[in-house]
């Protein structure tokens, strides 16, 4: 027994080492397996560079970014309104980071074969380390390609595609990039956005809106697309933060949400008093223009929660990895293995699900079949990977023990997070009778689904049955609306377990048995005790 030096009592020992710094992308064969699938493999060099930078810098950034809020500073010292929002100086670094790096905006500024899904692997690696600043990198990414159609917001869209961020509070035009924001949804409509009251007049070539948004998010962004009742109906206008002069648009920020999580980020409540905006999209068609920038959005929030999981596992395997008790290393119980083999087949499968659907949205300008199922995959994908996030997350916290439900780990952030994804852009059932609507409305979703369900039956017995029975239920358009949840649940196993089979992963016959095959319970560590736990996480997470 060695002599403790004068003030200590005792000595630290059993516990982990510092998680960070990690490369992100080395750390993930099941990333780097999809991304080559997709064609992407060129884009290598880059995801490497950013994935050491998101388990390094990005990461420790993170932790100022969420510690110290954003503020809303309405008024200045004279009592002048400014409606500013002010973050802690990591937020901004995030972003330039992010920006520099074509977290927002690479499939647009450098198209090609690939694009897209180098973009949303980008986007998977940067909410790992931080998932705050991920929503205003969304919302610009997805509004590139709705502005561009407009040849008087061109100008808009190349700035917000280009690799610069400028935080600087001065007219658009003035800047050689951009960030864009959203509001949709109102008090009294919320997801019913064909309720909306706020009202839109013409001013000349401008038109001018009067009302609220109920969420008003990123509200320090440079303009913000907005859905307003103009005289032909619901209409989609992008509103700038400053005029063209440099003065205020007339909009006020009520208040910032106080929100379960997403700490980094700012979401606001507006009153717009005349403010001036553009029109985007013919009028009357405000669902129709934003339904693009919908789509991406759903992937972001697909790769949003198939990141969030990612990093819960590998913080939970670290952990298990240098703690020990009872004797052993805790990956080293079979009951623990049990439960880290079981989280890691839900990554993995989460991880290339979402890079498959970037894979179709990467094709679909040229291949309509990809499009169809890029439409109706996202809504899938968006379901049930955001609705399993939050419980994962927290078994990899009782991986920890109560070292997982403190503040100085990533953990208790994720578990915050993790049902945002679920509730942006639509929560679970809005999602699942949007699959219904494009599988009763739009012939070509449905065909392409059935496409997909027939080069699933070709790959294994348990998922040729699996689709066999799917075809029967598409077949007979028997989805009354209450078994909804279940026939999407049942659709997104079997693509996730197509993709893995497709991709040649290793937990392709795991996730198959543990997932259509019966040879599993309700809960996480239920795996059937024949499988190579040891393999499962030796792919995983490497030691």
């Amino acid at each position: 027994m060695h002599a403790l030096p004068p003030f200590e009592t005792h000595h630290v020992d059993n516990v982990p080492p510092p998680f960070e710094p990690r490369d992100l992308w080395a750390d993930d064969a099941a990333l780097r397996e999809a991304v080559a699938a997709a064609g992407a493999e060129g884009y290598a060099g880059r995801l490497q560079a950013y994935g050491r930078l998101a388990g390094d810098e990005l990461y420790r950034l993170g932790f100022d970014a969420n510690r110290d809020r954003p503020r809303l500073r309405t008024h200045d010292r004279n009592g002048r309104r400014i409606d500013t929002v002010e973050f802690h100086p990591a937020y901004h670094r995030l972003m330039e980071l992010a920006k520099a790096h074509g977290v927002a905006g690479l499939s647009w500024h450098e198209p090609g074969p690939g694009a897209h899904v180098a973009r949303a692997a980008l986007s998977y690696l940067h909410h790992q380390a931080e998932a705050g600043t991920s929503c205003p990198l969304t919302m610009t990414h997805a509004a590139v390609p709705v502005l561009a159609r407009e040849p008087a917001l061109r100008a808009w869209a190349h700035k917000a595609a280009a690799p610069a961020y400028d935080p600087r509070d001065i007219p658009a035009m003035a800047k050689d990039g951009l960030t864009l924001g959203m509001g949709m949804t109102e008090k009294q409509g919320g997801s019913d956005v064909r309720s909306n009251a706020t009202t839109a007049t013409p001013d000349g070539d401008a038109w001018r809106l009067v009302g609220h948004k109920w969420f008003f998010s990123a509200p320090m962004s440079d303009g913000f697309l907005v859905l307003a009742q103009a005289p032909g109906g619901l209409t989609c206008f992008l509103l700038p933060r400053r005029l063209e002069d440099g003065s205020r648009n007339a909009f006020r920020l009520m208040r910032l949400k106080d929100k379960l999580g997403d700490w980094a980020n700012a979401s606001s409540e507006v009153e717009f008093c005349g403010a001036r905006a553009w029109r985007v999209g013919a009028e009357g068609r405000g669902v129709a223009t934003i339904i693009e920038m919908v789509m991406l959005t759903r992937l972001d929030c697909m790769l949003g929660a198939a990141a969030e999981v990612r990093m819960a596992l590998a913080q939970a395997l670290h952990h298990a990895r240098h703690r020990v008790a009872f004797g052993r290393r805790l990956v080293e119980h079979p009951l623990m293995a049990n439960v880290l083999a079981d989280l890691a087949l839900e990554s993995e499968a989460a991880t290339a699900f979402a890079l498959r659907v970037a894979a179709a949205v990467d094709a679909a300008p040229a291949d309509p079949q990809a499009a169809a199922f890029a439409r109706v995959a996202t809504a899938v994908g968006k379901y049930w990977l955001c609705r399993r996030a939050p419980a994962l997350v927290n078994e990899a916290q009782e991986c920890l023990g109560g070292a997982g439900y403190v503040e100085e780990s990533i953990l208790p952030r994720l578990y915050r997070q993790a049902p945002l994804n679920s509730i942006w852009e639509g929560s679970g059932n809005i999602q699942c009778l949007d699959v219904l609507r494009a599988l009763a409305r739009e012939p070509a979703a449905a065909q392409a689904l059935q496409a997909g369900l027939e080069q699933a039956a070709r790959r294994h017995p348990l998922l040729e049955q699996a689709a066999t029975h799917l075809h029967g239920q598409l077949a007979a358009r028997d989805m009354l609306e209450p078994q909804a949840r279940l026939l999407v649940e049942r659709l997104a196993l079997v693509l996730q377990g197509s993709v893995l089979a497709a991709n040649g992963s290793p937990l392709a016959e795991a996730f198959l048995r543990s997932r259509l095959g019966g040879e599993h319970g309700l809960a996480m560590g239920t795996l059937p005790p024949d499988l190579d736990f040891a393999a499962i996480l030796a792919r995983a997470w490497p030691a």
